[in-house]
């Protein structure tokens, strides 16, 4: 099979890099019906950018393209051996390319490999079938929706909801509560494949199963079509929004299914993805391995363009930041303020954080910004070049960030989906901010990015390094000031008062 590597290159190329048109309809969709001027529409048209300029230069679309995972159907006497070890090389290419972010971490050692093979990674799923052609299915689900799965086991309590019991009203509730605790943590708008019944572990695969459907198809079972559009409808009332900003789309799809269980036990087992919903597949040859049909996609339709607007429209009210800043300039910021940033980023994620509880950084962030980022970098010759930088989901560094703000006098923190109550306190000691970028956006904002100056602590791996870079027109929104104000906090309780009106 002398084209097997080449086609699975294209494929992971594609599905990291070309949302999906049912994908791409739906998004078309949900920039319609948010209010204009709004945050939420703000957002949804930095997304959009983002989509297409992820599109025409073939980078990625989300920095973290998350833990590859392919469905492969085979005829009888097709060779599994060889068809693992050419999507091994093709994933190994493909991060090589930067088409996809080195992820796979030694869960002992924390450990990068680097190209992103490791024990079990990439996951495939194998199945025989008895047709002529090899189906490949791949799908990318980033770390910040993968943390936002969620499974259930009826009956049980749910926040704002009450008691969810072993019917079709508790599986209910249960996918309500999985959109809204998702928040902006999840980069909504975002879709959920359900399973409702089998074991733990069986269940979980086969919710994310569900995601392999396209959007707009309707499920063949009545009960679970009328499921699927009851939740549709009734958690877009519940007002997360674009990003966990507050609007009017929070979920763009909701596919379920159902399978048998055991008597004692009754689980509603939810996969969660963001926005960047990137699934893709192939039908190739089972004697040369090309690509015979796409699934999905056309390849000779034109990409439709999604983006309303160029760029991120101004309105004269932005703030601009260039660092070292001032306890003066941020305390004037508050809760809704755009600011463009111009100068110095420093990346720090979690192993940084991690790390600078023991250690000093090595330069000053005295005055500086911090980017929750883990990028996709390229190099070229003795210089580094950004390929993919959107923010990452801020929540996990709550642990240490007001430490952080405390000893080493950073101003302004940048991540996305909000942070909590100890970091909102170092906030209002230190007369700091958090700013929330738009996650996914990894193409508009490395356009941002327009140097990279120095790379630091680069034995962490590539996402976990601290990067010193420079940004010229990084668009951000103050959701957390230091008065004491969180949006994020704001949406929640909203929400929350929303979800629990849908009970009665």
């Amino acid at each position: 099979m002398q084209f097997l590597e080449s086609s699975l290159i294209e494929l992971i190329t594609q599905t990291a890099t070309n949302l999906p048109p049912d994908v791409r309809q739906a998004m078309g969709v949900a920039l319609d019906q948010e209010k204009p001027d709004t945050q939420a529409s703000q957002a949804l048209n930095i997304i959009a950018n983002n989509i297409d300029m992820a599109a025409e230069d073939e980078g990625p679309i989300c920095q973290d393209t998350g833990m590859p995972t392919f469905v492969v159907h085979t005829p009888v006497g097709v060779s599994q051996i060889a068809i693992k070890k050419a999507i091994k090389a093709a994933v190994a290419e493909a991060t090589r390319r930067g088409k996809l972010r080195p992820n796979s971490v030694d869960s002992l050692t924390g450990a990068n490999s680097g190209d992103n093979l490791g024990v079990e990674t990439p996951v495939i799923h194998w199945e025989q079938w008895e047709q002529d052609d090899i189906e490949v299915k791949l799908i990318l689900k980033g770390g910040g929706c993968e943390n936002k799965n969620i499974q259930y086991s009826l009956p049980t309590e749910l926040e704002h909801l009450g008691k969810a019991g072993r019917n079709l009203e508790g599986v209910k509730k249960c996918l309500l509560h999985a959109v809204w605790q998702a928040q902006g943590q999840g980069c909504a708008p975002g879709a959920i494949g359900v399973c409702i019944g089998s074991d733990r572990a069986h269940g979980y695969y086969l919710a994310k199963h569900e995601l392999f459907r396209e959007l707009d198809d309707v499920n063949p079972d009545p009960v679970l079509a009328q499921l699927e559009a009851e939740i549709m409808a009734e958690a877009n009332k519940i007002g997360v929004g674009p990003m966990g900003f507050g609007g009017n789309v929070s979920l763009i799809g909701c596919k379920v299914m159902a399978a048998n269980r055991l008597p004692a036990s009754f689980f509603v087992s939810v996969a969660y993805d963001c926005w960047a919903y990137r699934r893709l597949g192939v039908r190739l040859d089972a004697q040369t391995g090309a690509i015979n049909h796409w699934l999905y996609r056309d390849p000779e339709r034109p990409v439709e363009k999604l983006s309303r607007m160029d760029g991120f429209p101004l309105t004269g009210r932005e703030v601009t930041l260039t660092p070292p800043l001032t306890e003066a300039q941020m305390r004037s910021l508050h809760v809704g303020d755009v600011v463009i940033i111009r100068g110095n980023l420093y990346t720090g994620r979690d192993a940084v954080h991690a790390r600078l509880m023991n250690e000093p950084p090595p330069v000053s962030l005295d005055g500086q910004i911090l980017y929750h980022c883990g990028p996709v970098m390229l190099k070229n010759g003795e210089q580094w070049v950004v390929k993919a930088a959107g923010p990452t989901t801020s929540s996990r560094e709550e642990p240490y960030q007001a430490e952080v703000l405390r000893r080493y006098g950073v101003r302004a923190v940048i991540g996305k989906g909000g942070m909590g109550a100890k970091t909102s306190k170092g906030l209002q000691e230190c007369g700091a901010v958090y700013l929330n970028g738009i996650g996914g956006a990894a193409q508009f904002y490395a356009r941002t990015l327009k140097k990279v100056k120095a790379v630091h602590w680069l034995e962490l791996g590539i996402p976990e390094a601290m990067w010193h870079l420079e940004a010229d027109g990084f668009v951000a929104i103050v959701t957390m000031d230091s008065h004491g104000n969180s949006l994020h906090a704001d949406v929640e309780k909203t929400t929350g008062e929303l979800l629990e009106a849908l009970r009665k």
